[in-house]
């Protein structure tokens, strides 16, 4: 007789309860080449995606984070001069009021704030480095970095763990996952032991996720289409392997892999990741004792999908196309993990992050 997710399912049953049940959900994503960001209300009650506002930012709007506190909003602006906007997210509305923009020390392809919020996390991609910026009491991102990282090529991704002890950072032209050990007070780095863990050669480890359990570790690899799961030692902050999968959809010839996304359900049930060159998203179902994963289908999506995101109870995925120019709303199966189409909306011009909050 299978064992019930009784982790999960404890812990879905945690979020559900701290969140009012008439809490507003707002998606935030950023459109590159129209410099926009598109705020929309996803109401669960008609499954629709209703638009907000559309506010300009004065560059290429790409990656964006949100504070842990709900309050802020970070943009990086990878066009010259590299800079990142921080915003105010109004409480009620989910509107943004622009707070201030202040240089970034190259062209970052992923921002994170650590787990308290005090301080904003970058990867370059084009730099070859990270970085670690302060963020003010009031919420603004500082100009000059505490922390500048060289690392090896391709710099893609970076967070901390929960327990904000340790940081990790991809390179997805190193094929390695660095381990770091992270000082919360001063929000500075050094090399853990041991320094990295490596992908296959030619993978090109690119985003990845924590389960909510905090044992493992999901990282999907953007040049051969695959994702690979990793044991975590919360104690120590390192990674071991313990299995690959494919996100490439069975039988599919059409061109090389270009992976890009990966997010979790809060309750760490299912896991989703993008797949660029088949426009589909592929979904997993999780062993939360075992760190396994069953494929649960490869869904057809917008054309090349660089960015996606799940709502806090986990109900609804909002994908974006970076060649569509829109983005479709999801149902997610409770069940099965299976997502069904809702509703598709025109958005800016090549929208590629989405974020995605219940406003406190």
């Amino acid at each position: 007789m299978p064992r019930k997710n009784t982790g999960a399912a404890a812990l879905l049953a945690a979020i559900m309860l701290t969140m009012p049940a008439t809490a507003k959900t707002i998606v935030y994503v950023s459109n590159a080449d129209s410099r926009e960001i598109s705020v929309l209300e996803l109401d669960a009650s008609s499954k629709q995606l209703k638009p907000v506002e559309t506010v300009a930012v004065t560059g290429t709007a790409m990656p964006m984070a949100i504070s842990p506190d709900r309050r802020h909003l970070y943009v990086s602006l990878r066009s010259q001069p590299f800079s990142v906007s921080s915003f105010a997210i109004d409480r009620q509305s989910g509107k943004l009021d622009l707070l201030s923009t202040v240089p970034l020390p190259d062209n970052m392809a992923y921002l994170a704030t650590d787990r308290t919020g005090r301080f904003l996390l970058s990867a370059s991609y084009t730099g070859n480095k990270i970085a670690i910026n302060p963020i003010g009491p009031q919420g603004f991102a500082q100009a000059d970095p505490v922390q500048v990282v060289e690392t090896r090529k391709h710099a893609h991704a970076i967070l901390t763990d929960r327990s904000n002890r340790h940081l990790f950072a991809t390179n997805l032209g190193g094929d390695v996952l660095l381990q770091y050990r992270f000082d919360a007070a001063t929000g500075k780095v050094t090399a853990n032991d041991p320094p990295f863990v490596e992908t296959k050669p030619g993978a090109g480890p690119r985003h990845f996720v924590f389960h909510p359990n905090d044992r493992f570790v999901y990282l999907v690899n953007e040049l051969d289409g695959t994702l690979d799961s990793h044991r975590f030692d919360a104690a120590k902050g390192v990674l071991s392997k313990i299995g690959s999968s494919s996100v490439v959809p069975p039988g599919f010839s059409g061109g090389a892999p270009a992976s890009a996304e990966i997010r979790i359900t809060p309750d760490g049930r299912f896991l989703y990741a993008s797949e660029r060159t088949s426009n589909t998203i592929a979904a997993f179902k999780v062993d939360s004792d075992t760190g396994a994963l069953t494929p649960a289908g490869n869904f057809a999506t917008e054309m090349q999908p660089r960015g996606f995101n799940i709502d806090p109870r986990g109900r609804f995925l909002v994908a974006a196309g970076q060649k569509s120019n829109s983005a479709t709303l999801y149902g997610i199966d409770p069940e099965t993990g299976a997502l069904k189409e809702l509703q598709r909306l025109a958005l800016g011009k090549n929208p590629n992050w989405v974020e995605i909050i219940d406003l406190p």
